[in-house]
């Protein structure tokens, strides 16, 4: 895309030459490119794309987060969301290299932030200058990622009033991805908010890139804001899935007091039945027409006599 010096851009033809960019005048161009599916070396090594040992580090296969200025010229790899369809663990890069007329920049996969700038720009957004076209596209990365977090923030909402209710049900398994996504998520913005603080603290950058280093603290802001809220939405989770624990244990632990209890009354009667059960000779009231009333007499009461004494011990049910 080439922009002119009102920051209006428009795609270039296939066909159209590009801008030359040492030529005095207004204006600037972004080249995007697919890595997986470009080479990029004929780029590189003829200087078109910055400082060839800055533009070989930056679309080398490396997917760590960091940012770099040399000669000038600004190149790094920020985390950016996989898009709808992408593989649910990628985790999204956004490669770049900027100066002061052009933004080149290239993704592995399928990621949000350069379809929703390019989007934003063919609706009439104006964008000015690189430095505002980064930011522009990191703009996007953390709308993205405040949307994912606010749609985590509700999901842990409703399992927290179900909790409160006491019908915690199934949520445990629930809170499980929630507090994943969170911590990925967090990660991913700790990173992210790293590269452009030491951008913002960058002196190289801050005498040659004013506007990059007012945009990377505009940015950084942000990020940390965001980052703080998903940070609290992972302890949140985490906090839930202990206290949804602690009354599954306890929802068992009154289940198993209920079967103690059982399993208590019913040991004497079942002692004093299998006593009179045995075929022997001798034993008492085999031949009392009362002698079945009688045992059951003694059974009731032998249990009777089991509860009296686990009152009288004190053993009581788990209490909420």
């Amino acid at each position: 895309m080439s922009f002119d010096g009102d920051g209006c851009g428009r795609i270039l033809a296939p066909a159209e030459a590009l801008p030359d960019l040492d030529a005095f005048g207004s204006g600037f161009l972004w080249l995007h490119f697919e890595l997986t599916a470009t080479d990029l070396s004929h780029l590189v090594d003829a200087g078109h794309v910055g400082p060839r040992p800055l533009a070989q580090a930056v679309f080398s296969g490396d997917e760590h987060q960091r940012v770099t200025v040399e000669a000038g010229y600004v190149g790094g790899v920020v985390a950016d969301l996989p898009r709808p369809g992408a593989r649910p663990d990628a985790s999204g890069r956004l490669h770049f290299v900027m100066g002061p007329r052009a933004l080149v920049s290239g993704r592995r996969g399928l990621v949000e932030s350069p379809d929703a700038t390019r989007a934003g720009v063919e609706g009439g957004q104006p964008i000015l200058s690189p430095a505002l076209l980064l930011e522009t596209m990191v703009g996007h990365v953390v709308a993205a990622m405040s949307a994912t977090g606010q749609r985590l923030a509700e999901e842990l909402d409703g399992i927290e009033d179900r909790v409160l209710d006491g019908h915690a049900g199934d949520d445990r398994r629930r809170l499980g991805p929630i507090r994943r996504n969170a911590v990925r998520l967090h990660r991913q913005l700790l990173g992210l908010a790293a590269v452009f603080h030491r951008l913002e603290e960058d002196d190289a950058a801050r005498h040659l890139h004013g506007p990059a280093v007012e945009a990377a603290a505009r940015l950084s802001q942000r990020l940390d804001a965001l980052d703080r809220d998903v940070n609290l939405l992972a302890e949140r989770a985490r906090l839930l899935q202990e206290e949804v624990a602690a009354r599954v244990a306890e929802e068992s632990n009154r289940q198993l007091y209920v079967l103690s209890i059982l399993s208590a009354l019913f040991l004497p009667p079942t002692f004093i039945t299998g006593i009179f059960g045995m075929n022997v000779k001798g034993l008492p009231l085999a031949d009392d027409p009362q002698g079945f009333l009688i045992v059951m007499a003694l059974s009731v009461a032998s249990g009777a006599a089991t509860y009296g004494i686990i009152r009288a011990l004190g053993i009581r049910p788990p209490r909420d």
